[in-house]
This record gives structure tokens, C-alpha cells and sequence, in this order.
């Protein structure tokens, strides 16, 4: 079953969102590899796509697993979480219908 994980940010979590980047990016890399993810991004403080220095306000991950206790540990693992870019983490069942 798919869920999503909704994540919100720190204020000001910039500058630690690109510092830990990588380590965050090679969790996402390893679902879509599995064929688990099903679509993952951030989320602009600002109505743009390249937010530069206003940054982002969370993100999203819809990924595969096995059950909801499976997702939340996944998310609770994040290394954004662990670094304290995230300050929460939202995890439930995704139903996709579309496309």
C-alpha cells in the first residue's frame, strides 16, 4: 500500500536542508530503486520553483511499504529529522486513483 509523508520544516532550516541533502536524497534514491516511490519533492516557502533563499516549508514522499508502523519508521529515520530541518512528520494511508 502506498502512504504519504507529509514533513514541515524548521524556521530558517536552509542552510541545514543543504547539508544534509545527500544523505536524505540516498533514502529516496534507494525506494525508487525498489520501484517503491511513487513521487517525492519540497515544498516552496514561495510561489516558485527555485525559492533561493526563502527556502522550503517541508515535503512530501508518497512510497510503498508494508504497513503504516513500516512508513512511520521510514520517516522517523529521515535523516532531515535527525538533523532537525524537519520538526514533524505526518504519515498515512494514499490511495491513488489518478493517473
Amino acid at each position: 500500500m502506498f502512504y504519504m509523508i507529509y514533513s514541515e520544516d524548521a524556521a530558517n532550516s536552509l542552510e541545514n536542508r543543504l547539508a544534509t541533502r545527500p544523505a536524505h536524497l540516498a533514502r529516496l534514491h534507494d525506494l525508487n530503486e525498489q520501484g517503491r516511490l511513487l513521487l517525492a519533492g519540497p515544498l516552496p516557502a514561495i510561489d516558485s520553483n527555485e525559492p533561493g533563499g526563502a527556502g522550503f516549508t517541508g515535503s512530501l514522499v508518497v512510497a510503498e511499504f508494508t504497513s503504516l508502523e513500516q512508513a512511520q519508521h521510514w520517516a522517523d529515520n529521515d535523516p532531515y529529522l535527525a538533523a532537525g530541518v524537519y520538526v514533524k512528520s505526518t504519515v498515512k494511508p494514499f490511495k491513488k486513483v489518478l493517473p
